[in-house]
C-alpha cells in the first residue's frame, strides 16, 4: 500500500463528529425578526451551533437575538445574545469585549449584517449612501478590525455577500458596497494570513428567506428559480452550510476566496427548431 505523507495526523481520524467542536462564534446580524421564514444570520448562527460552537448572536435587536439563543438552547446548544449598533464603533469594540468577558475568547467571526435596498448609485441622496455603505461594509470593516486585536491562530472570519455584485443591470449603492467587502476579504485574507486567521466571503444567490418573503410577489419568486442553472431557488440553510464548512478546520487552507451560493450560474435555452411541438 502506497504511504502518502500527511500534515495532518489522520485526515479521517474525525470522520462523523460535529465539525465547530472546541470553536466559538460570533455572528453579527443573527437576530430572527420574522416568525415565518429564516433569516441568513439566524440560520448562521444555529448550523454553527448544531455543529458544537458556542455561539454570540449579536444584533441590535435584544428580542429578535435571543429568539435566536432561545431555539439553540432549545436544541441543547449554547448560545448568548450580545446587542449592539454596529454603525457605532465604540459599539463594536464593546460587542468583542462582552463575547471575550462571556466565552473567554472566540476564533470565529461572521459578518453578516446587511440592508437591501435597491436604490441606484446615482438616485440616493449623500447620507443614504453613506448609511448604505456603512450598513453593508464599514459594519464588517470595524467589527474585524476589533475581532482581530483577540482572535487567536486558527481562526475564521466569514464575510456574507451577495451575487449582485455581479449583476450587470443598473448599479445599485449596495451592490457597491458588497463589491468592496469581497475586496476587503481578499486584502484581509493576505494581510491576517501571517497569523493564521483564514478570511473567506460567501455570495449569497436567490435565496428564499425572511427577507424575500416580506419583499417579494409570489410571481416574482416564480420567475426567479429560474435564475439558477440548477432551476431552483436557495435557502439560508445553503448559506449556513457554506459558512460552517468555511468556518471549520475542513477549510484550514482555503483563504482568500469568494464562495458562490446560488445554484450554478443560468444559460439562455436554446430555441426550439421549427415545427417542434414540445
Amino acid at each position: 500500500m502506497t504511504e502518502f505523507s500527511e500534515s495532518l495526523t489522520d485526515p479521517f481520524g474525525d470522520a462523523g463528529e460535529l465539525w465547530m467542536t472546541g470553536r466559538t462564534a460570533l455572528v453579527t446580524g443573527g437576530g430572527q425578526q420574522s416568525t415565518k421564514e429564516p433569516g441568513v444570520g439566524y440560520a448562521i448562527s444555529r448550523v454553527l451551533a448544531a455543529h458544537g460552537a458556542r455561539v454570540a448572536v449579536l444584533d441590535r435587536d435584544l428580542a429578535a437575538a435571543q429568539r435566536t439563543v432561545d431555539a439553540i438552547e432549545a436544541d441543547g446548544g449554547k448560545a448568548i445574545a450580545v446587542v449592539a449598533d454596529l454603525l457605532d464603533d465604540d459599539a463594536c469594540k464593546r460587542a468583542v469585549e462582552e463575547t471575550v468577558a462571556q466565552f473567554g475568547g472566540f476564533d470565529t467571526l461572521v459578518n453578516n449584517v446587511a440592508v437591501g435596498d435597491r436604490a441606484g448609485i446615482f438616485e440616493v441622496t449623500p447620507e443614504r449612501f453613506h448609511q448604505l455603505m456603512d450598513l453593508n461594509l464599514t459594519t464588517a470593516w470595524q467589527m474585524t478590525r476589533h475581532a482581530v486585536e483577540v482572535l487567536p491562530t486558527g481562526s475564521a472570519i466569514v464575510n456574507i455577500s451577495s451575487v449582485g455584485v455581479r449583476a450587470r443591470g443598473p448599479g445599485m449603492v449596495y451592490n457597491l458596497a458588497k463589491a468592496g467587502l469581497e475586496n476587503m476579504t481578499v486584502g484581509a485574507a493576505n494581510t491576517l494570513g501571517e497569523r493564521g486567521i483564514r478570511v473567506n466571503c460567501v455570495q449569497v444567490g436567490a435565496i428564499w428567506g425572511a427577507f424575500a418573503a416580506a419583499n417579494m410577489s409570489p410571481e416574482m419568486r416564480a420567475i426567479r428559480k429560474g435564475w439558477s442553472g440548477l432551476g431552483t431557488e436557495g435557502s439560508p440553510w445553503d448559506i449556513a452550510q457554506a459558512v460552517l464548512f468555511l468556518s471549520s478546520d475542513r477549510a484550514r487552507w482555503v483563504s482568500g476566496q469568494i464562495l458562490s451560493v446560488d445554484g450554478g450560474p443560468s444559460s439562455p435555452k436554446p430555441p426550439k427548431p421549427a415545427g417542434d411541438a414540445r
